[in-house]
């Protein structure tokens, strides 16, 4: 599992620097709209994955509580789609995929954190 945590939160980092990236360099150009869709299910498709990884293994780590907040409302999010929070997921959705690859990398830095360095 924390090797999946850590591989989490390279390529959370990769796609969403990459989408990035890619829809500034096209921001003129006709395929744009799609590049960004694309980037939009991509990305989330992976955090999606990542949730649903971390809710099968949550015995082996604990979840902290901002992350269980999260996956609620993602969850919610998820399943009213059909009902019109499609529009406020086009809005939110870059927020939350920043928010859940820090939140990620707190993770990792918390795991990876020494036991003698908590005393200092």
């Amino acid at each position: 599992m924390k090797k999946f945590k850590k591989t989490d939160v390279v390529v959370s980092t990769v796609l969403i620097l990459f989408f990035l990236t890619a829809c500034l360099v096209n921001y003129d150009r006709s395929g744009y709209f799609e590049l960004l869709l694309t980037g939009y299910f991509v990305v989330g498709g992976w955090q999606v994955i990542s949730m649903l990884v971390h809710i099968a293994y949550r015995k082996s780590l604990p979840m902290s509580a901002t992350r269980i907040m999260y996956q609620v409302i993602s969850l919610i999010a998820l399943v009213t789609m059909p009902l019109g929070s499609f529009w406020l997921l086009a809005v939110a959705s870059p927020f939350m995929a920043i928010f859940y690859a820090g939140l990620c990398f707190k993770e990792v830095r918390e795991m990876n954190t020494r036991p003698l360095a908590i005393l200092k």
